[in-house]
């Protein structure tokens, strides 16, 4: 066999070295390699050359951690693009208010947003469903499952594009821990102590808080802090303790009420002008819906990181007394919650969605009860009895 290989025939008919051939073999093989290999190096150039560069404005002020937040999601998209596709993010106020990008985004004055959809319930308060609505048992976390596989996006989809006729797509993430009942001048021993409260919250939460017998305002974030100081409000929500300290909200309250019903399961939106979206190859329009998924995790593992040291710190530093929301409070709230659900289920679409989010609570929350670990017991086991 090796006197076959080394008497092997040249092209001309000649008998020729076996190593020989081998060697122009490799040559021509390496040669087709290199010119494809060029190719594809000259592939990115022309793509670079082609980058897309999409404006998207947060409702976030700038010392807010959901800007934070946000360049997780961006810093995702203009990595996995490789260059061919770019977001330029912006804070609150750049271009307009923090409760005017969703119209600025469906104009097409940005192509995309980075908000959440109580900002823009007043258009249609089913909005809040997709975010921060009635208590059913489900955490953020298994609302987010709604949401991807409940059929709450589609639904999402209705209501934005066909119900309001927006030009707007959009996708969720985050899926924040529940929102304390807020700051406060006082320490709010029952619900006796809200009513007659000037507030400030957002979505129907306004709108359940208003059932409880409590004034609302509704403000956006970098507005609260003046408010607060003028006593335009006497008490205020916003949603944890990193923006809350950011804000400096330590600086006009010392009293910290932690748990509610009031918005026990929010998450963001990120929206971008649907002209704009279905104008882009399928490969960047997946890379903007992936990204949320990606940037969801990213964000909600650094809100467990942010917001713990940042309750210490308000604790230890600054003075802040933290309590326990009275169990009375979250009593009300149930039931400023059932008569809220039945006055606005009068809307077929609102009940649709209600309606859709209770059959997914009702066998998801089920299966959670039963199987769900007691981490309380598991903490207490260790650390010792907390105080509530």
């Amino acid at each position: 066999m090796t006197t076959e290989i080394q008497q092997s025939k040249t092209p001309t008919g000649r008998p020729g070295n076996g190593k020989s051939m081998r060697r122009r073999s490799f040559l021509k093989v390496g040669a087709l390699a290199g010119a494809g290999a060029a190719a594809t190096i000259a592939m990115p150039n022309v793509s670079r050359a082609q980058t897309v560069t999409l404006k998207v404005q947060g409702s976030w002020g700038q010392a807010d951690v959901f800007n934070d937040f946000a360049q997780q999601y961006v810093t995702r998209v203009n990595e996995m693009a490789g260059g061919r596709l770019k977001i330029d993010y912006l804070i609150a106020g750049a271009v307009v208010g923090a409760f005017q990008v969703q119209d600025a985004v469906h104009k097409g004055v940005l192509d995309g947003a980075h908000t959440v959809p109580v900002y823009w319930y007043g258009k249609n308060k089913a909005a809040s469903l997709f975010g921060s609505g009635p208590i059913n048992g489900c955490n953020a976390n298994q609302t987010l499952g709604w949401i991807y596989a409940g059929g709450g996006l589609d639904l999402y989809h209705e209501l934005v594009q066909k119900i309001l006729g927006l030009n707007i797509v959009g996708f969720f993430a985050m899926p924040m821990p529940t929102q304390p009942l807020g700051w406060f001048k006082k320490e709010i021993k029952g619900a006796a102590d809200l009513k007659g409260l000037k507030y400030r919250t957002v979505g129907l939460a306004a709108d359940l808080f208003q059932e409880m017998g409590v004034t609302v305002t509704q403000l956006p974030g970098g507005e609260i802090m003046p408010a607060m100081e003028r006593g335009v409000i006497d008490a205020f929500e916003y949603n944890n303790p990193t923006s809350d300290s950011r804000f400096g909200a330590q600086d006009v309250s010392k009293i910290y009420m932690m748990g509610s019903y009031h918005q026990a399961m929010e998450f963001f939106e990120i929206m971008f002008n649907k002209t704009k979206f279905d104008s882009l190859p399928k490969e960047q329009q997946a890379i903007l819906r992936y990204a949320a998924e990606a940037a969801s995790s990213a964000n909600e593992w650094s809100s467990w990181d942010f917001y713990s040291k940042d309750l210490q710190d308000l604790m230890t530093k600054h003075g802040v007394k933290v309590l326990r929301t009275p169990k009375d409070v979250f009593a009300v709230e149930l039931k400023a919650w059932d008569v809220l659900v039945e006055r606005l289920t009068k809307d077929p679409f609102f009940k649709k969605v209600v309606e859709s989010q209770r059959a997914w609570a009702k066998r998801v929350v089920f299966y959670d009860q039963y199987n769900t670990a007691d981490y309380k017991a598991g903490y207490e086991h260790i650390f010792g009895k907390l105080p509530f």
